[in-house]
């Protein structure tokens, strides 16, 4: 009896919108998927992009783009996958701050129904900020993936549950012309520690910056950081150190509502959420658990799931905190975009 024909794989590209250094785009790359592209307007994501994900970046609006030059992009595949994340500000528990009338970022998921609509991708998947949910624009696209035939599925997830060494809640959606598709579950019973991902980081101090990776760098710290930091303990917050030291803001009514910042991570259990200024140690919890200062850029990225080695920016290129910071706390975490991967690749070796 003859054997059975091995069902052959179909052409499976990967384009990825608002693509930022390569987050969710290298959580394909692991997973053996095809990514054709990244697209983001910002030209400091090109060297980290480039250099670590193998696929071309288009520094462009996507308000400029059509689908026609996304089907340029996936050049002939058989199953297109078009994936972002639009810049989540607007949508963020800050949101009251934008006008969105004259924000034009709260127009970017509409740009990206748009895409869908003229490109006609297979697959689509989106990931940001749980607090979408609540918006209209957000029900806005759903209903058009659905009226264009799309299954849909979306909810909040812990990031940390996936291997992601922080708590992070994202709001993952995913979207198969062929049946539903959702997220793989987490098999975790307990999250990722900051212990296990940055335990064996060679020791710094504040300010200084490691011989053989300008990545592992910390910030500097004022003399009076310096004395609160050494009396700050994991998990603990201002409020445990000596009043002459608290910041008068923290003294009034007012500012005692906020415990969180200028304090230590714990060794056992996962970071807080990275945030554009997580390399502060006065901007929430990010003082390193054990050492006297904040922790550095390469530890912000191995908690945001990206592997120790991920180049950044080029040798020759001048190491800018406020510029990385931000780079590396917008990323999709690597390993919730490899989450995302793996169920879409299983989704299509059962369904295409």
């Amino acid at each position: 009896m003859a054997g059975k024909t091995k069902k052959k794989r179909k052409k499976i590209i990967v384009v990825d919108l608002f693509c930022g250094v390569g987050g969710l785009s290298h959580g394909f790359v692991l997973e053996g998927m095809k990514v054709a592209a990244g697209v983001d307007l910002d030209p400091a994501c090109e060297y980290a992009y480039k250099s670590n994900n193998n696929g071309k970046f288009v520094k462009a609006d996507i308000s400029d783009l059509t689908g026609k030059d996304l089907n340029k992009l996936f050049n002939g595949a058989q199953i297109k996958v078009l994936a972002g994340c639009a810049p989540c500000q607007p949508f963020s528990s800050y949101a009251h701050r934008y006008d969105q009338e004259r924000d034009n970022k709260w127009n970017l998921l509409g740009q990206f129904s748009r895409l869908v609509r003229e490109c006609k991708p297979q697959i689509v998947t989106m990931e940001n900020v749980p607090a979408l949910r609540k918006h209209p624009i957000f029900a806005t696209f759903v209903s058009s993936l659905k009226r264009q035939g799309y299954k849909v599925w979306y909810d909040v997830v812990d990031s940390s549950l996936y291997g992601v060494p922080q708590i992070r809640k994202r709001l993952v959606l995913l979207a198969s012309k062929y049946d539903k598709l959702e997220l793989i579950p987490s098999t975790a019973k307990t999250p990722f520690t900051v212990k296990k991902a940055i335990g064996n980081m060679p020791s710094l101090k504040a300010g200084q910056t490691h011989e053989k990776d300008r990545i592992h760098t910390a910030a500097s710290l004022s003399e009076i950081n310096l004395k609160r930091i050494k009396v700050s303990k994991p998990g603990g917050t201002w409020k445990d150190w000596p009043k002459a030291i608290v910041a008068k803001c923290h003294q009034i009514t007012s500012g005692k509502t906020y415990p969180s910042v200028y304090g230590r991570m714990k060794w056992d259990g996962p970071a807080p959420t990275m945030t554009t200024q997580c390399y502060g140690y006065g901007n929430g919890r990010f003082g390193h658990p054990q050492q006297h200062r904040a922790i550095s850029l390469r530890e912000a990225a191995i908690l945001q799931s990206f592997p120790r080695h991920y180049k950044f920016i080029d040798r020759d290129a001048e190491l800018n905190l406020t510029l990385l910071g931000r780079l590396i706390g917008n990323a999709v975490p690597v390993k919730l975009g490899r989450a995302i991967a793996k169920s879409i690749s299983r989704h299509l070796k059962e369904r295409a």
